[in-house]
């Protein structure tokens, strides 16, 4: 088994403007109950997990006609999965926006910008009197 390759910068850049991406930021938590609606009901579950070999285009050309692709797209990013074709992409072009959607994801935008490190947005939130406290924080919040 291959171990997969870290998007490169012009990926992570061609994803941050990929319709789809932006699609499911507009619809991340918009409806709840978006898998009862999915096209993938009624279709073999083994359709949307093509072996390595095999080509992905039926299960993308599948969810290219489904009404709920962004938020099933919002949901594979959200919990990071990185097998089968979730809201009409591939692992591949899911790696690359993962990368994007884990940097802060700016609503209504033409373009989702990244963020400041995860560990900066923590220790933001850390009230300045907790100086001391934040002190100790800093090393357990560094990314490993």
């Amino acid at each position: 088994m291959t171990r997969a390759r870290l998007p490169r910068p012009h990926e992570v850049a061609a994803a941050r403007r990929d319709p789809r991406l932006l699609r499911a930021v507009a619809e991340q938590e918009v409806d709840e109950a978006w898998r009862t609606r999915g096209v993938c009901q009624n279709v073999d579950p083994e359709t949307f997990f093509p072996a390595p070999s095999e080509p992905a285009d039926a299960a993308v050309a599948l969810c290219r006609s489904c009404d709920v692709q962004g938020a099933c797209l919002a949901w594979a990013l959200e919990v990071g999965d990185c097998h089968g074709v979730w809201g009409g992409t591939t692992p591949r072009e899911r790696r690359a926006m993962l990368v994007a959607w884990r940097g802060r994801v700016s609503r209504g935008a033409e373009t989702i910008e990244a963020g400041p490190p995860m560990r900066d947005q923590l220790t933001a939130e850390i009230p300045a009197p907790c100086e001391g406290m934040r002190q100790k924080l800093l090393p357990m919040l560094a990314l490993r």
